[in-house]
């Protein structure tokens, strides 16, 4: 038992206050589409700000185009959700899903395979995959398609490493977080969708 308190005593957590007010925000922004709440996409909006910036100084760069992809999808988001024709939770088909995984897949290598050979990028191929699948679990999100939650549950999972590995702990902590609300985002749409039948 004093090993293991051993070991939280000389971690030393890298905290800044940039890094505190993305997580801030990033937690509201799932707890509130976990809650189907159109402002979900506003703390999005201001969260992917400020992770675009702490993502480049990290060199985190496929996970640096995530953001600026994300804050496109803020605005999207926003405009599709107060969209009246879809406001309904829906779900894909399995081959439909197999086919997504499959080219999400060759295009993380691709992807991995560039970031290795021609760049200084730290995880290349493990932060692709978290940047090619989050860019198609966002889709799903802005489509309200049901799956994305189980995207998201696996892509946060890894992302709690690939964070702690760069040293931000908070930020690992907040992934940790996501990916218990992405269990709970899945329970309450599939409870919605239920009752829009």
């Amino acid at each position: 038992m004093e090993e293991i308190f051993q070991v939280f005593n000389n971690l030393k957590f890298n905290w800044s206050f940039i890094e505190c007010l993305a997580v801030l925000s990033s937690v509201i922004y799932v707890v509130l589409a976990a809650k189907e709440n159109i402002w979900c996409w506003l703390a999005a909006f201001i969260s992917v700000s400020l992770y675009t910036y702490i993502c480049y100084t990290s060199q985190l760069y496929p996970e640096t185009g995530l953001q600026i992809f994300y804050l496109i999808m803020a605005i999207v988001g926003y405009l599709m959700w107060d969209n009246k024709d879809n406001r309904k939770i829906k779900e894909w088909t399995v081959s439909k899903h197999l086919f997504t995984i499959f080219i999400g897949t060759i295009i993380t290598f691709l992807s991995g395979y560039y970031f290795t050979n021609f760049t200084d990028s730290v995880m290349p191929v493990t932060d692709s995959f978290t940047t090619v699948f989050s860019i198609i679990a966002t889709y799903m999100l802005v489509k309200k398609v049901l799956g994305n939650w189980l995207y998201w549950i696996i892509i946060d999972i890894v992302s709690v490493y690939i964070y702690f590995n760069r040293d931000l702990h908070l930020t690992s902590l907040l992934f940790m977080i996501y990916s218990l609300i992405a269990i709970s985002g899945y329970v309450t749409w599939i409870k919605r969708m239920k009752k829009d039948v």
